[in-house]
């Protein structure tokens, strides 16, 4: 067995492997005496994993078979027989938790088991494809779950105020952004809903100016000389090109408006269905102006159902996460001052299923900026923790953008990085929220 449950090292992230586990395992050929010499020299251990060769034939708790052994007659009847005699009065369905599933999860999953399971340890598969397991009593998982609970209460606790005023800026903010993109949307759409006029106009004005042309024939002097000096040929090559040119303009501006309002809903109040791509794309339009440059996006979209979720506080996320990305490309590509290195972000959804068949969004942002450190990965979701010079960011980006992911949509937040090579940001959000 493992050490002792370490509080210090136990977070809202802690994963099952955190916690101390049992190794005691047996053949199912083995005699029924062997599992009484081992109860009796290992007081704490609540159970024994069962095996049938290189399978997991079962799982045999402590309780359960004390209970059994303390009827009449049955030390008599079992204590030189192979234990899978009397595991088969004993036999319960196993259910296997990997390895690193989070604590809280694997708590909240352990009590959904029927009473009579609710005290029986829970079998955990260390490597997954292997045959090898180990147990984990239901109790001291309970106890980590209740720790991190109270540890997360007091980290909210003491970021409160921190966040209470971060949050009432964005609201301020949000509110603001909305009103102004209200403002701009009103003769944006004027514009946008005008230009197919003023096109049929141009276009009705040119076919008179040409039956005009064909019916004069020829041109007095100073008809001619009137063309020339306003240039009318180059008026009839330049100006649908300008009226196209505000068409594309103003279908620009109802988007990056639309994306503006979309965004500016920090203090959603209710779940609403939307198309995560979209969600996506509005945030990528906000800053287009920081990558339409210097840096590449490619978008590698799978064909996802609509979710539900808070949209605002979803763009806040994907907004922090890109940000972060974008500072990163463009401090390396200051540092390497190579022409030919192309700054890139990948963003990659699909829907796929995770190992307790749950359906699962998946967004991945990857970037090949300068990585993170192995120290850093650890602390990157921790409040006030930044690695970015004072003045420049709070710490709070991306603490906040795991609450909203972790607490607020019941997904996960995580991070693989390979120092100086890449860095991707997974958000997993459930198909299917409440």
């Amino acid at each position: 067995m493992t050490s002792q449950i370490d509080n210090k090292k136990l977070s809202p992230k802690s994963t099952l492997k955190d916690l101390p586990m049992h190794h005691v395992t047996m053949n199912v050929s083995d005699l029924v005496i062997d599992v009484v010499r081992c109860f009796e020299e290992n007081k704490i251990v609540p159970g024994i994993i069962l095996m049938d060769g290189d399978r997991l034939a079962g799982m045999l708790s402590r309780r359960r078979f004390l209970e059994r052994m303390s009827r009449p007659y049955s030390i008599e009847l079992f204590l030189k027989r192979p234990i899978t005699v009397i595991y088969s009065f004993t036999k319960i369905h196993v259910d296997v938790f990997a390895e690193d599933l989070l604590i809280v999860k694997a708590a909240r999953r352990s009590l959904k088991r029927p009473p009579e399971l609710l005290y029986e340890p829970i079998v955990v598969q260390q490597v997954k494809g292997t045959s090898t397991y180990a147990l984990i009593d239901v109790h001291e998982l309970l106890q980590a779950q209740s720790r991190i609970h109270k540890l997360t209460s007091r980290l909210l606790d003491e970021s409160n105020y921190a966040q209470r005023v971060q949050t009432e800026k964005m609201v301020s903010l949000g509110h603001m952004v909305s009103g102004v993109a209200h403002e701009i949307k009103n003769p944006v759409n004027s514009v946008y809903g005008n230009v197919d006029f003023l096109e049929n106009y141009f276009n009705n004005l040119i076919e008179l100016v040409n039956g005009y042309q064909a019916f004069i024939g020829n041109k007095p002097d100073k008809l001619l000389e009137l063309e020339e000096e306003l240039d009318l040929e180059f008026i009839l090559e330049d100006a649908p090109k300008i009226i196209k040119s505000i068409q594309i303009g103003s279908e620009r501006l109802t988007q990056i408006v639309t994306s503006l309002r979309n965004f500016s809903r920090v203090d959603d109040r209710s779940k609403q269905l939307i198309n995560i791509h979209d969600c996506i794309n509005g945030t990528l339009l906000i800053l287009e102006n920081r990558t339409k440059y210097d840096i590449e996006v490619i978008r590698d979209y799978e064909k996802l159902p609509d979710i539900a979720c808070y949209s605002g506080q979803l763009s806040q996320v994907f907004m922090n996460l890109l940000a972060n990305a974008i500072d990163v490309l463009l401090e390396k590509k200051a540092q390497l001052q190579d022409e030919t290195w192309q700054p890139t972000i990948t963003i990659k959804t699909q829907q796929i299923e995770d190992h307790q068949g749950e359906r699962l969004i998946s967004i991945k942002i990857i970037d090949n900026g300068l990585g993170i450190p192995p120290e850093n990965q650890q602390k990157i979701f921790d409040n006030y923790f930044t690695t970015k010079p004072v003045g420049k960011g709070t710490g709070l980006g991306l603490a906040i953008s795991y609450q909203i992911v972790a607490e607020k949509h019941e997904g996960e937040l995580k991070l693989r990085s390979q120092v100086g090579k890449w860095t991707e940001f997974e958000v997993l959000l459930p198909l299917l929220m409440q």
